[in-house]
């Protein structure tokens, strides 16, 4: 493991990493903490916190942290609204450097990115918390929690690519929680990543400003980025967030020429509507490419939203053939096991070039980044 130095972590737990297995457990009857609120450092290990990059001072008292659309201000001894980073003295601070609370291996199609290196596995990391506030979070016990309330690990960025490495790992990914929110961390073992010629992706809400995006993304191979709905309203309502900032992350994925995936979680009564899916189409289309792979995900009943029913399938493919007539190429019915569209089909003679169950990939007939029937170009990141 690294030697300790001036990045060191404060919070140490040392474990054991299975495939398969979510390491990073609650540790249960903490409650809430409130905000703002301060850690109490021993003398000399304030200085061993590692400072977060892209906020500004205020004044003595305030910061304003760029990271992400809400922008927070933070007065001395608070934190901002993702819980991770604290003003300390006029600096501000990343309390999750290299603290991940959770590392798993996944098949990339759980990701899912299903236009990148199929059927590999991918080494995941995530650390505590988020930006936002879904209801319906799978991952509520890692996003919905302060770094204080988790068990964490302290694993510096050479040594997730290690690990990454000697489980045979050949892509890492950023997922679970909100990526932003532990930016600092990601940046650095992407970039670690990347020396070691690892393929890199990440799975984000999209809320993230331009300036932190565009610098990360000269170390992305993939970016997913989940569309929660196509309204404000649900936005503000149900994930206590803005709908606005994701289109422009959208738009500037794009623009920055990276591969990109779109998902749509629909849940019953809050996002199904059919006139929104078919806008939402409208507008990936005309903004980000017919080609761009559109996931419609099936929704279970989590979090704070268990009294709700799972999605319909037959409103996923109804939303599927809303996004076939407004002229999307590849969209996906997902969260629904040996569905026929769990699978990738060519736009131009129309047989099934990745054959899937779920996330296991059962044949793959993309040669070279075209169909192996009719030589049509497939978008993706295919060696």
């Amino acid at each position: 493991m690294a030697e300790e130095g001036p990045l060191r972590t404060i919070l140490t737990r040392r474990g054991f990493l299975k495939k398969g297995i979510l390491l990073g457990v609650g540790l249960g009857g903490l409650g809430a903490l409130a905000w703002p609120f301060k850690i109490t450092f021993s003398e000399g290990e304030e200085q061993s916190l590692y400072e977060a990059r892209y906020y500004e001072k205020l004044s003595d008292e305030f910061i304003q942290c760029q990271m992400c659309f809400r922008r927070c201000l933070v007065p001395e001894g608070g934190r901002g609204f993702c819980r991770n980073k604290e003003n300390r003295k006029g600096k501000y601070y990343t309390l999750v450097y290299a603290r991940p609370s959770a590392l798993q291996i996944d098949p990339i199609e759980k990701e899912p990115s299903f236009h990148m290196l199929p059927g590999i596995n991918i080494f995941c990391t995530a650390t505590a918390s988020c930006n936002n506030r879904c209801k319906f979070c799978h991952n509520w016990h890692i996003s919905q929690k302060s770094v204080e309330e988790l068990d964490n690990y302290q694993l510096f960025p050479e040594e997730i690519v290690k690990l990454a490495k000697k489980e045979n790992c050949p892509a890492l990914s950023f997922t679970y929680s909100e990526p932003t929110v532990f930016y600092e961390y990601m940046f650095d073992i992407a970039k670690k990543a990347k020396e070691e010629k690892l393929r890199v992706l990440y799975h984000t809400n999209g809320s993230i400003n331009p300036e932190p995006l565009f610098a990360l993304l000269k170390y992305m191979d993939a970016v997913t980025v989940d569309l929660k709905g196509f309204s404000e309203k649900f936005y503000s309502e149900v994930s206590s967030s803005e709908l606005a900032p994701v289109l422009e992350t959208l738009k500037n994925i794009k623009k920055a020429k990276v591969h990109l995936e779109v998902v749509n979680l629909v849940i019953p009564t809050l996002n199904d509507d059919l006139k929104m899916i078919r806008d939402m189409c409208q507008w990936i289309g005309k903004n980000l490419g017919k080609d761009v792979p559109l996931h419609l995900n099936r929704f279970f009943p989590a979090y704070k939203l268990t009294k709700l029913p799972p999605t319909p399938i037959e409103t996923l493919e109804k939303g599927r053939e809303i996004a076939r007539e407004e002229g999307l190429q590849y969209i996906y019915i997902g969260n629904t096991p040996g569905h026929k569209y769990n699978s990738t089909f060519c736009p131009k003679c129309e047989k099934r070039l990745i054959h899937r169950t779920h996330f296991k990939v059962r044949e793959n007939h993309i040669v070279k980044g075209k169909c192996k029937f009719c030589n049509y170009p497939i978008p993706g990141v295919w060696s």
